[in-house]
């Protein structure tokens, strides 16, 4: 859900003392005395920044917006997994623990934010870039790569730069400029691309006075390789035939590679059959925070008609069953056997912050191997709970075959005529 910044609501969440040390290096509203301050009202300070000058005050906005976006779990994790890379050159073998360590002992993620981008800015921009990526879905895979390591070296990175900006300049128009900044996180190697886009014309105030603007903006290109897996993830919001080419670009310039090897066909499906069963158990470790796991939707897909399926959808608010309910109603009519489930939707009740209630998370499966989880900390907790309950993908070749007669039981993986 994305979360809306207000100034105000910001100061209200900023423990006032942080509020003092980022105003005081930018010697700026000396004369409140921040100990005073009310934690929760902060007109005078709110209306202190509006009587800025402009230049001042949209630059004071811009950063505290990022600080915004970084206050939260998933902002808090991405400065832990960059802090992670940079203490592990420090003297001290533990100086990432008792980083984590600090950060915990802040009172919420405000703080914990706050703190990173006045005493850690070294691993601000490494943090910004991860927390980015993990609310980006549509991500496009590619396995079968050799294990090499990637290269991260000056001229590397300068061959993948200008094969990004050859190719946008020929096929698009678009492209000139292109930088690469590549970051490691844990096992992964991250690296983000920004060629320049189509210039375009922005309206904006400046200085007071309303009018149309000429800006070159860049668009965005990310690669995150994993070496133990062999495999790519890319995300790119463009033409899908820069795929291929940008994988292959990626290649050739970072692994190293003559060519890039063959793509073979992700035959992985998601075992939806054991979800028609109304006893169906979902199994998760109790440290997940997940408190509950709800079927709120089936779509049957019959497998001799082609184009014939039925949605069943229930209020789950009140009967966690209801789905089930009206699928026995159904099944006194029809011969369900003749019908896989191709698609459902769950709705999981968890704990995703230790300091707020449990909110409902939806996750939407569809066959063969779609799936709305994303891969941040959220999306892998909740894709190990799928596993554990025997529904993440798998080679057709490890699913059982003969007809589910149990909850556990995988059906036949028998592809619906669409």
């Amino acid at each position: 859900m994305t979360r809306n910044y207000s100034t105000r609501d910001f100061f209200r969440q900023m423990p006032n003392a942080l509020l003092a040390r980022y105003f005081a290096g930018r010697a700026v509203f000396g004369e409140f005395d921040f100990a005073t301050m009310s934690e929760t009202r902060h007109d005078e300070l709110f209306a202190a920044c509006l009587a800025l000058p402009e230049a001042q005050r949209y630059t004071m906005d811009a950063e505290l917006r990022d600080i915004f976006e970084m206050s939260c779990e998933k902002g808090c994790r991405a400065i832990l997994d960059e802090a992670q890379w940079h203490l592990a050159q420090d003297a001290d073998p533990n100086a990432a623990d008792h980083f984590a360590e600090k950060l915990a002992a802040l009172v919420n993620h405000f703080a914990r934010a706050m703190v990173t981008y006045l005493d850690h800015n070294t691993f601000w921009r490494g943090a910004m870039h991860f927390y980015h990526a993990d609310t980006l879905s549509h991500w496009r895979k590619r396995k079968n790569l050799p294990h090499n390591a990637a290269q991260v070296d000056a001229a590397s990175i300068q061959t993948l730069e200008n094969s990004i900006r050859t190719y946008f300049h020929h096929t698009e128009g678009r492209g000139n400029n292109c930088v690469v900044e590549p970051f490691r996180r844990g096992e992964r190697d991250y690296f983000f691309a920004y060629p320049e886009d189509y210039s375009q014309q922005s309206p904006e105030w400046v200085s007071g006075q309303f009018a149309i603007r000429p800006l070159n903006p860049a668009f965005e290109v990310i690669f995150v390789y994993s070496q133990s897996e062999g495999s790519l993830d890319l995300n790119f919001r463009g033409s899908y035939k820069a795929i291929e080419p940008l994988q292959a670009m990626f290649a050739a310039a970072i692994l190293q590679l003559p060519e890039l090897p063959p793509d073979p066909k992700d035959s992985r499906v998601y075992d939806l059959g054991p979800l028609k069963e109304r006893n169906f158990d979902f199994t998760y470790d109790l440290g997940s925070g997940i408190e509950s796991v709800v079927v709120k939707k089936l779509r049957l897909s019959s497998r001799a008609t082609k184009g014939e399926r039925i949605s069943l959808e229930a209020d789950t608010s009140q009967d966690p069953q209801a789905v089930y309910a009206l699928l026995d109603r159904i099944q006194t009519a029809m011969p369900m056997a003749q019908y896989s489930v191709t698609q459902v939707d769950l709705a999981v009740c968890m704990v995703v912050e230790a300091d707020r209630p449990a909110k409902t998370v939806n996750i939407h499966i569809t066959y063969p191997n779609s799936c709305s989880l994303k891969y941040d900390e959220l999306g892998l907790k909740l894709r190990d709970m799928l596993s554990a309950s025997g529904i993440e993908p798998r080679e057709p070749a490890d699913l059982a075959t003969p007809d589910a007669t149990t909850a556990h039981t995988p059906a036949p993986v028998a592809a619906p005529v669409e």
